[in-house]
């Protein structure tokens, strides 16, 4: 399998491994996504409102005064940024 990287460079990668998720422990499945996506909520902070950015598990990880920032924070770190409501 090959994808496409910015620059028009094409690298190969390794096939994804499979997992039957019937069989995935709660440890497993709670730490699935924990490298690759993080959210980003608002919070209640002592300077007041502010936008908190969190691991797939819900750990917490950074502060941000705007979500723009708290997006561009997880983006910066190879991570995928997701919005939760």
């Amino acid at each position: 399998m090959n994808i496409k990287i910015h620059d028009d460079d094409t690298r190969e990668t390794l096939p994804i491994a499979l997992f039957d998720l019937h069989q995935i422990s709660v440890e497993q499945l709670a730490e699935l996504g924990v490298q690759q996506i993080a959210y980003v909520r608002p919070v209640l902070t002592a300077q007041g409102a502010a936008f908190g950015v969190f691991a797939a598990n819900g750990a917490p990880l950074a502060v941000a005064d705007s979500e723009e920032l708290a997006r561009a924070a997880i983006m910066q770190s190879d991570m995928a940024p997701l919005s939760v409501h």
